[in-house]
């Protein structure tokens, strides 16, 4: 019988081992992560070993991601260590982006083609409300360091994440969503994951493709922790049902009612 995970059990070791049966299951390329906002910022700098840029240097939001699932550190930023009022800090709630921005003359004649479409791209972007919060961390689940983090993200190909929704949907059904604003995707991801702790799918964006080193055929999850572990939980259950990654192909060009059988039941004829 497949284990039962609840909201409870989603402390930073069970999260800890999550991380490293998923990277199992899915053979992931880079490291899951958990991403944290703190209305103090003297409680964030006493995470163990956490590290912030250096002072006058500016990071976007998506290279702390990177940093962190790549290399494996945990990173800490707050404000003025991103693009003064940008959408960098207004997707995670640590600043109102500028007039310029919600305006729609920073894209204007950029990533579109006249001032009212990018003025409702900054309308209808997800964001976590500014006002609340200082500081935002990041780490790598396996560290244990966010105890527990807000959500849990990882970077997977579509086949690696079109099984982990199937983990989500193999207990309780639900219809997944994937948001897609644009430039700006990591308002669908982890902005808007982390306003309305609802699991959130996108594609990411030319920028954190640029910017945060993102490959061609990732595509991006995150999510609250309770969320996370049950979808390793289902994963569990599709690996014994012999539904694995990576996905054997199995022929285009013969009869497929012997794979139909092994994977949907006997098919009738």
């Amino acid at each position: 019988m497949e284990s039962q995970t609840t909201a409870e059990t989603a402390d930073a070791a069970t999260l800890a081992k999550g991380a490293a049966e998923l990277v199992d299951l899915l053979k992931l390329r880079t490291f899951a992560i958990g991403l944290k906002l703190f209305e103090d910022v003297d409680e964030m700098m006493r995470i163990k070993g956490i590290r912030t840029p250096r002072e006058g240097k500016l990071f976007s939001t998506c290279q702390l991601v990177t940093q962190s699932r790549y290399n494996g550190t945990t990173l800490g930023i707050v404000h003025d260590n991103l693009l003064p009022n940008s959408n960098c800090g207004g997707v995670v709630g640590l600043n109102v982006p500028g007039e310029n921005y919600l305006s729609g003359e920073k894209m204007d004649g950029v990533w579109f083609d006249n001032k009212e479409a990018a003025r409702e791209h900054q309308a209808q972007m997800p964001r976590v409300p500014a006002g609340r919060y200082s500081g935002l961390a990041a780490s790598p689940l396996r560290n244990a360091r966010l105890d527990p983090p807000d959500i849990c993200m990882f970077y997977a190909t579509p086949g690696q994440m079109i099984l982990f929704v199937n983990g989500l949907q193999r207990k309780t059904y639900k219809r997944y969503d994937l948001s897609i604003t644009g430039e700006s995707a990591c308002a669908d991801s982890w902005g808007r994951a982390l306003a309305t702790r609802e699991t959130s799918i996108s594609i990411p964006c030319y920028a954190e493709r640029r910017f945060g080193g993102v490959a061609d055929d990732e595509l991006l999850i995150a999510m609250p922790p309770d969320e996370f572990l049950s979808g390793i939980d289902g994963l569990k259950g599709l690996h014994k049902a012999g539904l694995r990654y990576p996905i054997t192909p199995y022929s285009v060009a013969v009869d497929p009612a012997e794979g139909l059988s092994a994977s949907y039941g006997a098919q009738k004829r």
